[in-house]
């Protein structure tokens, strides 16, 4: 499994706002390609400039096809609308998955 995660800071914390519903869309759109396990954006509770990304999926072919989308695009358009102050985000392969 890969499993993608990290944060992007906004320059804004209301910018989330001007991009909400391109971000509800990419997140249907990708949640429904082959090999999607999940696909998340959330807000940090702590610090609303901060948005936390979390992804899984079943392999790194289905994470390259997904940065191939049409939905991509409108996805990266809608982004040059807000501006980042920091952007950390990582593709991890895991071996091992448990509950605790």
């Amino acid at each position: 499994m890969i499993i993608v995660e990290g944060h992007v800071r906004l320059a804004d914390a209301n910018d989330i706002e001007r991009v909400r519903t391109a971000a509800a869309a990419q997140i249907a759109a990708s949640r429904a390609e082959p090999g999607c396990i999940d696909y998340t954006y959330s807000i940090d509770v702590l610090d609303p400039q901060v948005m936390r990304v979390l992804e899984r999926w079943k392999s790194w072919g289905d994470l390259e096809d997904h940065f191939k989308q049409p939905h991509m695009d409108a996805w990266r358009a809608a982004l040059k609308e807000i501006k980042f102050l920091e952007r950390i985000i990582r593709a991890n392969e895991v071996a091992e998955t448990r509950d605790i």
